[in-house]
């Protein structure tokens, strides 16, 4: 049976190695979601949700119970979908990496020039190639996703980039398509079941810019919510600083918030194409569902 929503985001930790300059900071104190919060919160969405995704700010491999987190995620039979820049892997995480709970794990490999642009990444991609030919052996269901986010240039024409794609396309014996859409197709397959993953960058929402518009759609509350690394529940993956909080889960049951006033007319509101929050007239991600 089908599942109410595609994706949960748990916020394990809004923490960062790294700052790069297409996410935003976060505003909100730096914190590390607890282990008996997580469980609480795992347990009530795993019945919801199809994956669970380690990530709505912050990089998940900060954590240092991610073992733990792993293992109460297999107690409540919750698949998990993971995003990391993957500067802090190394081997002896990939055993842990290898979970069978792990659905997906996205590389965003754009973000080592954005912070590095001087440095040679040989040791970094020598890590994450290193995993990666081990899940495509060991785990071979497992998907895997190099992100190669260009900004306005989906293919990398940009030295640094083509670096990373050059490098990609060797190690793997691989060749990179010559032109892409990203508005059509985002995703190219390399082998099994890893890929390149091509996007263009676009401005986080926030109540300090200007409207955009009262009309539109989006798939916050019915494909996916978020759970900030306090229990705030939001309504979309880009309310990183809980511009709608909808309820906290140490105060009332995920399904009473999910059926709160605010959570229905957010929802209804998207169904009859109307944006009712400010957040949201403020999104300009809304503008690709259009």
């Amino acid at each position: 049976m089908k599942k109410r929503f595609h994706k949960v985001h748990i916020e394990i930790s809004n923490i960062c190695n790294l700052q790069c300059s297409f996410c935003p900071a976060v505003l909100r104190d730096n914190k590390m979601m607890d282990l008996d919060l997580f469980r609480d919160t795992v347990k009530q969405v795993a019945p919801l949700t199809e994956l669970i995704c380690f990530h709505l700010m912050g990089d998940p491999l900060v954590h240092p119970q991610l073992e733990q987190m792993m293992d109460i995620c297999d107690e409540y039979d919750a698949n998990v979908f993971l995003v990391t820049n993957g500067v802090l892997l190394r081997p002896q995480k990939y055993e842990l990496m290898l979970h069978p709970r792990f659905f997906q794990v996205n590389f965003s490999l754009h973000s080592f020039f954005d912070n590095f642009p001087d440095k040679d990444p040989t040791n970094y991609l020598e890590r994450i190639f290193g995993y990666a030919e081990r899940a495509l052996q060991e785990r071979p269901e497992l998907y895997l996703n190099f992100r190669l986010w260009n900004l306005n240039d989906p293919l990398g024409s940009q030295t640094p980039n083509t670096h990373m794609l050059e490098r990609i396309c060797e190690r793997f014996e691989f060749d990179a398509p010559t032109e892409l859409d990203v508005r059509k197709k985002k995703s190219v397959n390399i082998k099994g079941r890893l890929y390149l993953h091509f996007d263009t960058e676009f401005v986080w929402p926030s109540l300090d810019l200007p409207v955009l518009g009262t009309a539109g759609r989006c798939y916050g509350l019915s494909s996916h919510f978020g759970v900030l690394v306090d229990g705030t529940v939001v309504p979309c993956c880009l309310d990183k600083e809980a511009a709608i909080p909808l309820g906290n889960v140490k105060n009332a049951s995920i399904l009473d918030i999910l059926g709160s006033r605010r959570a229905q007319d957010i929802i209804k509101g998207f169904k009859q194409k109307q944006l009712v929050e400010n957040l949201c007239q403020r999104c300009q991600y809304i503008e690709r569902f259009a």
